[in-house]
This record gives C-alpha cells, structure tokens and sequence, in this order.
C-alpha cells in the first residue's frame, strides 16, 4: 500500500500565532519540530496499517519546514520549491490514499491562521461554483487521480470543512478555535495518539478509490488585487468576470498547476503578508 502525505503547518498541534509557522518567528523553531512529530504520527499510522511506501510532501510556506532528519525513518521527503504541483507534489494515480497532516480552514473562516494559499491576497476561490479552500482543491485533485483522501487533521474548523467536501474524509481535531489566532489546544501526546489511531483505523482496509475524473470543472479566483486579475488573463483560456475576479475551465490535475502559475504571477505583483 503506497501512501502520501501532505504536510502542512497551520493546523498543527499547538501552533495558534504566524510567529508558530513562519520562518523567523519567535516560535517558528518550536513550531517545525510540532509539525514533525505529527507528520511521524501519521506515518506510524500509516505503517500499522500495512503501508510498504509512505511519500511525505512538505506542503508549507518555503517548503523546507521539516528536517530531515526529524521525520521517520520508513518515510520519504519531497522538500523545497518550486514545485509544480505545490501542495501535492509527489501525488500520483499509484498512491493508494492521501493523508492530510496539519491543513487549514479556507478564506473567511473563523479557524486558526485560516486562509487561502496566499494570505489575505485571495479572497475567495470556487470550483465550479462552491466555494473552496486548501482542503477542498486537494480532495478534488486527488480524486480526480482517483486517490482517496482517507485523514484529515487540523483544527475543528478544518475537520468541518473537510467532511463538509467529503463526508467519508476521517478528521482529527488538534485544536479548537477561539479566533483567528486563539484555540483550545488538546494536550499534545493525546492529539498524537489520536492521529496515529485514526490514520491506522482509515487505512484498514485500504479505503475505496474514487473513479478518475474526466471532466472539465470551472475555477474561479477573486483576488485582493484588480492587478492581479488584470494580468491573469495573459494566460490561454482565462478570463474575467469582474474587476478582481477570473476564471479558467479545465481537468483536474492539470487545473491545479495551473492554480500555482496564478499564484507565482500574483506573488510578483505583491507584497502581503500572509496573515494580516
């Protein structure tokens, strides 16, 4: 049984603050050990389970928040960027399910550190008109390769919204939002043990693959910047529905690399901070 993992750091067990999850906070050294050891959990989930090979994608920020030399020893790294399918670099229609580890609520939510990819530059994204997050486009993605996503941990906002895409998604609440930047933290051994529990429960038996998807569906992005949608429909095939607003048609996954051109052209026209 081959699994991936995408590792985010957000929802995180114990993480609340930017100064947790980026590089040069205060906390942020803190915060990268937090985030290996519940990735570790997941894998020893995942290996309970039968798993032969466990593929983890460092899916945050610059993408060099784990080290190497913290994460299990059975599993494999995918560390650094660019990368052409951001968050799910690695993922192929050969792994048997997805895992989730330390996700976010989507733009507007009140959860913690909850955003869209790109901070308060992305206002809202909808995939063929129902409005979506991190968590949404990757179960999309990952089903469109007919991959399940079988666990999802985060916060309690982050595990509503997922079973909200997709009610058959295991959830493990780390946390419990009091604000944007406040939780409830549920004690840190117990937060493990429930994401190794949970990992190891959803992956045995394997959990069913969906069909791959052929279809096109429609993403829309509203941005922060009219620049940005300004610019965007430089690229074949999109277009604007308003002033901060466009949208493309396409097939996943292919859509979802597309996404990440969107985000490199905005990330040159701007300079926001993720969480203000």
């Amino acid at each position: 049984m081959r699994i991936y993992l995408s590792a985010d750091m957000e929802g995180i067990t114990g993480l609340v603050d930017r100064d947790d999850v980026q590089p040069g906070g205060r906390d942020y050294e803190r915060g990268r050990s937090m985030m290996a050891e519940d990735v570790n959990a997941a894998v020893r989930g995942a290996l309970a389970a039968g798993a032969t090979d466990v593929l983890v994608n460092d899916a945050h920020g610059p993408m060099r928040n784990l080290l190497p030399e913290s994460l299990h020893p059975a599993a494999r790294l995918v560390r650094g960027r660019p990368k052409q399918m951001g968050m799910l670099e690695g993922l192929t229609a050969a792994h048997d399910a997805m895992i989730c580890v330390g996700y976010h609520s989507r733009a507007g939510a009140l959860g913690v550190l909850s955003h869209s990819f790109m901070g308060h530059e992305i206002e809202d994204i909808w995939l063929d008109g129902s409005p979506v997050g991190e968590i949404g486009l990757a179960q999309a993605t990952a089903a469109a390769l007919g991959v399940p996503v079988a666990v999802l941990t985060g916060d309690d906002a982050a595990c509503a919204e997922a079973t909200a895409w997709d009610e058959r998604i295991a959830t493990v609440p780390v946390k419990y939002a009091h604000d944007r930047f406040s939780a409830e933290l549920r004690p840190a051994a117990e937060a493990r043990q429930a994401i190794e529990d949970t990992v190891a429960a959803a992956l045995a038996p394997a959990p069913p693959r969906p069909p791959a998807a052929t279809d096109d569906v429609t993403l829309t992005v509203r941005w922060q910047s009219s620049s940005v949608a300004a610019t965007l429909p430089g690229i074949p095939g999109v277009t604007t529905t308003d002033s901060r607003t466009v949208q493309t048609r396409g097939q996943l996954p292919a859509l979802y690399r597309q996404f990440g051109i969107w985000m490199r052209v905005a990330s040159s026209m701007t300079n926001q901070p993720p969480y203000c």
